[in-house]
């Protein structure tokens, strides 16, 4: 039996994260790193289970054969695997190799992923069959990529295959892990390209060495804990904090059509402690348990992220877990993640009419040692902060936040980085999150929107957040998106709503008169005069919840027309 593991990773003591998988090794060596699924007769999933040093040891060998082969220190790989061993023993490998992985979300959609590989220019594509022959027939990365490597059989792809490049591994004497600089390129994350096209961002070694020790610390991560994670980049902290992952049986770009009942499944027979999830996701899984009168007991850590997380959702999630479990609903992005978090005990009555009245939605206090700063919203790019306004307390106005996890650069992107960073005094690097915000009185950062999808109407300024909330509560809404139609400084405000199930003509009637009288009730949506109804939200696939407001800006002027 293995000793009780007393001490955490310090990613101080490391230039390479990968050195965090190897510590936990050592000291949890029989402890299961992953249950992952393999589909068994009639298509019904079978679990299997890697330990803490069997994963070690394949990332070892896979990390010495990416060497043999010419995968070393700075190739840009690109990795698009499927959730499940390899695809967590792989990465780790391309850190020990000292490698750059670079990261796409698939669900983004042929065109811009063709677009995102070549700005890239990655050398290297590991992948499984269905990836190789997308990239063969549809010419990705065609001119950079000159190492392959593809789990499964070959059929003629190219390249070698996951089985061979192990078998390298295993007959070299490559040195693992290699010795990296905490300034050098880690990996290239794309963001999702909801509100924009996707943008390589540059992670260096030092931003997931500060992420796994802020998120132990923010939301008292411990080693062993049972890790349920939805969102496949996520899970990749799991063994670094030395918490058993299981990975779900489901489609990771679609996680609002993951089957609930499953989820249950799961996590009932692994008595799974920490949930990672998308809003979308929880509000299909704790509907589900709130109709079932489902609670599950293993859980005593919920964290959801992607997009503003409704509290309805929150409070549904929590009647499906025990009293003491907590629900964490941190803000960031793939630039600078965590920034701040507010957990569910702090949603109180008093927290939830300000919400609910248009203040905002409160993401909590800055994560330490984060700095958050709000400054006067512009268009312009600053060099240094000196450049910039702060605004006073209580007033709306861009996010902007410095501190260990905040990224200096985007990939090939000069004009972006130039107008997302700007320095300080000191020469630390401060990132323009493009959302508006406000600080109040205690230091908390309540979010308002996305600075580009501010409706300006001439006489005042509308936060898309900020007016949602206070129509969101209607019961027969599953969620608004207010978006302005016209040229800015001169926009008409509409409230475009998606409905749950079918409303008769009556009741239509009935929801359109109860949001006009909501919109005259608060003084931020006094302007809001007309009401569309849509049948589906466009919204982005990695979570299911970021609307895209743009698109449906275009719509809305569109039937205003007719």
């Amino acid at each position: 039996m293995d000793t009780p593991v007393e001490q955490t990773w310090n990613a101080d003591e490391s230039r390479n994260v990968a050195a965090a998988l190897s510590w936990q090794a050592e000291r949890q060596p029989n402890a299961i790193a992953i249950h992952y699924p393999e589909k068994g007769a009639l298509g019904k999933p079978r679990y299997r289970s890697c330990t803490y040093i069997e994963l070690d040891r394949l990332s070892d060998d896979y990390a010495r054969g990416l060497q043999e082969y010419g995968i070393g220190k700075g190739t840009r790989t690109a990795l698009m695997l499927t959730p499940g061993l390899e695809f967590f023993a792989v990465f780790f490998a391309l850190f020990k190799a000292g490698a750059v992985p670079v990261l796409i979300d698939p669900g983004i959609g042929l065109k811009p992923l063709k677009r995102c590989l070549a700005e890239a220019e990655p050398t290297a594509f590991i992948g499984i069959n269905r990836a190789h022959i997308a990239r063969k027939l549809l010419g990705w990365a065609r001119k950079s990529c000159e190492k392959l490597v593809t789990a499964g059989p070959r059929l003629g792809l190219g390249g070698i295959s996951l089985k061979q490049l192990r078998k390298l591994g295993e007959n070299s004497e490559a040195t693992t892990p290699q010795t990296v600089d905490p300034d050098d390129m880690a990996a290239i994350l794309f963001t999702s390209g909801s509100t924009g096209a996707p943008k390589g961002v540059v992670y260096r070694h030092r931003h997931f060495n500060a992420q796994v020790t802020m998120l132990r610390k923010a939301f008292g991560i411990e080693a062993g804990e049972v890790s349920l994670p939805t969102f496949p980049p996520f899970a990749l902290f799991d063994p670094a904090l030395g918490m058993t992952t299981v990975v779900p049986d489901m489609d990771p770009t679609r996680p609002a059509e993951a089957d609930p009942a499953l989820l249950v499944e799961t996590i009932e027979r692994f008595k799974v402690t920490n949930i990672f999830g998308s809003p979308a996701l929880l509000d299909t899984l704790s509907r589900h348990c709130v109709d079932k009168r489902i609670r599950m007991e293993s859980v005593r850590r919920v964290i959801s992220a992607g997009a503003a997380v409704p509290v309805r959702t929150v409070r549904r999630m929590q009647d499906s877990l025990y009293t003491d479990a907590v629900i964490h609903t941190p803000y960031g992005a793939t630039e600078c993640l965590p920034v701040s978090s507010i957990s569910s005990p702090e949603l109180d009555d008093r927290m939830v009419d300000r919400i609910e009245s248009g203040d905002g939605v409160c993401v909590g206090h800055p994560i330490e040692p984060n700095e958050v700063r709000i400054v006067r919203i512009s268009e312009m790019p600053f060099a240094r902060l000196s450049e910039t306004t702060e605004m006073p307390r209580g007033m709306p106005g861009e996010i902007l936040v410095t501190g260990p996890t905040c990224t200096d650069a985007y990939w090939r992107r000069d004009t972006d980085t130039e107008m997302a960073k700007l320095t300080d005094d000191d020469g630390r690097t401060w990132h323009r999150m493009g959302d508006a915000g406000i600080l109040d009185g205690q230091g908390r950062l309540w979010y308002c929107g996305r600075v580009s999808q501010r409706i300006d109407t001439g006489k005042n300024v509308l936060f898309a957040d900020q007016c949602e909330a206070i129509f969101n509560q209607h019961p027969d809404l599953k969620r608004s998106a207010v978006v302005g139609v016209g040229a800015r400084g001169r926009q008409t405000p509409v409230l475009c709503i998606e409905v749950r199930g079918k409303l008769s003509p009556v009741d239509t009637e009935r929801v359109h008169f109860d949001l006009l009288q909501l919109a005259q009730a608060h003084s931020i949506t006094k302007e809001i005069r007309t009401v569309l109804f849509h049948p589906g939200f466009p919204v982005d696939i990695r979570h299911n919840s970021k609307i895209g407001r743009e698109e449906l800006a275009e719509w809305a002027g569109r039937k205003m027309k007719n």
